[in-house]
């Protein structure tokens, strides 16, 4: 099983309106990005994710499920972009900031670190892990 990254500005798409959308979930649309959409499309049923909230908070926030794989991105007649669907799973006890990722040496590999721009991203096995244990949520 892959683990993913979701990227969302607050103002626009936050934590607390993807928790709303229950079970269903909703797309993870709007992606232009070329590697991002790839990320989407490498996706499967099941496979968690963590929910980012980008340019204000800068931190994990939650964790996210797929539950339904790559499909047109509805917000687009350009059949060049897909989108998956993801749905809540359960709120970091304690948001994880990039600061705190930043400043773990065993993260310094991470994607997020090194490429912050991309919207959607993998997240390796063991820093799954270790972002659970720093924000005392569990896997």
């Amino acid at each position: 099983m892959a683990y993913w990254l979701f990227k969302s500005e607050p103002d626009v798409w936050g934590w607390d309106a993807q928790v709303a959308k229950g079970d269903a979930g909703e797309q993870w649309d709007g992606v232009r990005n070329y590697q991002a959409r790839n990320n989407m499309r490498a996706m499967k049923l099941g496979e968690k994710g963590f929910f980012y909230h980008s340019r204000s908070g800068l931190e994990i926030v939650g964790i996210v499920e797929v539950c339904a794989e790559a499909h047109p991105d509805s917000t687009t007649d350009d059949d060049r972009w897909e989108c998956v669907d993801v749905k809540a799973v359960r709120p970091f006890a304690k948001p994880v900031t990039l600061e705190a990722i930043k400043a773990d040496p065993r993260l310094k590999g991470m994607v997020l670190v090194n490429n912050s721009r991309l919207s959607v991203q993998p997240v390796s096995d063991t820093e799954w892990q270790i972002i659970c244990d720093l924000g005392e949520t569990k896997p």
